[in-house]
């Protein structure tokens, strides 16, 4: 994050000095690539979290689907409820790979 936020000071810098080469894009999509860079570096860090992270992702596709929200065909469904059950088994299997709740 220190080096995010390094890297974002030095584009900022050199932006101030040269207006006319920055926009409102780069600016959204830096934006984006830090979110995204915090959130891989997180869910690298925390495998319980990342491992309920992908579970609730797979399980929230039955239900959209069968409102049809987000239409996907049966082979689909059924991968992601196998990852799902896998998922599970893991936290299971492992209790150390259970998200911890306080």
């Amino acid at each position: 994050m220190e080096q995010v936020i390094h890297d974002k000071a030095k584009k900022e810098k050199s932006a101030s000095q040269d207006p006319c080469g920055y926009s409102v894009a780069d600016e959204e999509t830096e934006w984006l690539q830090s979110f995204l860079l915090l959130l891989f570096r997180s869910l690298k860090r925390h495998p319980p979290l990342l491992l309920d992270t992908v579970k609730n992702l797979c399980d929230i596709l039955n239900p959209l689907d069968q409102l049809g929200i987000c239409k996907s065909n049966p082979g689909i469904i059924g991968l992601v409820g196998l990852v799902s059950s896998i998922a599970g088994m893991i936290t299971v299997a492992y209790p150390q790979m259970k998200l911890k709740t306080h």
